[in-house]
């Protein structure tokens, strides 16, 4: 039986704060006791799991980052997890303009109790990708799943790989040449943990164990490289089937973004 509580504080101590692996342009800063990572697609705040503060100077802190990203005229996410202190802190958020977008649910495992060999359905090939074109291939699916323009996604990619080759792997499933599906590895470097990101698969080949290949791949990759821990923020379609390979369910998460008004 899994200790979430060990699980949770072992998150908590190794997976937040100042982030590794930027890309090229991606700098960040310290502002009191959250960090700021500025030059992303928006802005982004990391914070502990207890603020801090209270009250009016809990206002001006997050009043400090939304100005601050106000100037830049660039959007702005201070993610919370459902354990964080102050317990009012969503509230906070709110009254600044920051509005809510969907909640996942943090998903850890202990890598090497998982499923690493990848069962990958007929007419399915996964490869593992870096090349610019690949990535951009990579955006355009994610694009047409979302519905919006994710065009984004291909430079942050292009950007993380050339950063950090070595901690960033970037994985296509294929079907006829067309990417149906893609996902990536994140190794966060001093930490025992990586991150799995991705996962979204075109709706005509979802339910067919695409998503649970992908997971299982970066699995086998994960254990050759002797990472502990693997760590998903997951939605509700995928929160199931991570929990079925072994994942456990710590806490969640749920971005609050602030948004420029239009000119």
């Amino acid at each position: 039986m899994a200790d979430i509580t060990s699980l949770l504080a072992t998150y908590d101590e190794q997976m937040r704060g100042a982030p590794q692996n930027l890309p090229a342009g991606v700098t960040w800063e310290q502002d009191g006791p959250v960090v700021r990572v500025v030059g992303r697609f928006r802005g982004y705040v990391s914070a502990p799991p207890d603020v801090g503060v209270l009250g009016a100077e809990l206002d001006r802190l997050i009043e400090r980052q939304r100005d601050y990203f106000a100037a830049r005229g660039e959007a702005v996410e201070w993610t919370t997890r459902g354990h964080d202190l102050p317990e009012d802190l969503p509230d906070h958020l709110l009254a600044a303009g920051f509005t809510p977008e969907d909640q996942e649910t943090i998903l850890i495992a202990t890598a090497s109790e998982l499923p690493a060999e990848a069962v990958i359905p007929d007419g399915v090939r996964i490869r593992e990708v870096a090349a610019a074109p690949d990535l951009h291939r990579i955006a355009a699916m994610e694009s047409t799943v979302w519905g919006q323009d994710m065009s984004w996604l291909g430079d942050d990619l292009i950007g993380r790989v050339a950063a950090a080759p070595d901690n960033t792997t970037v994985l296509v499933a294929e079907a006829d040449g067309e990417v149906v599906s893609a996902a990536w590895m994140v190794v966060s470097p001093g930490t025992e943990f990586a991150g799995l990101w991705g996962g979204s698969t075109l709706p005509a080949w979802r339910g067919k164990g695409i998503y649970r290949a992908l997971v299982a791949a970066r699995t086998e990759l994960a254990i050759a490289r002797d990472i502990r821990y693997l760590q998903v923020d997951a939605s509700d379609d995928s929160a199931p089937i991570l929990r079925r390979l072994g994942f456990h369910a710590v806490t969640t998460t749920t971005p609050y973004v602030w948004t420029p008004p239009r000119p």
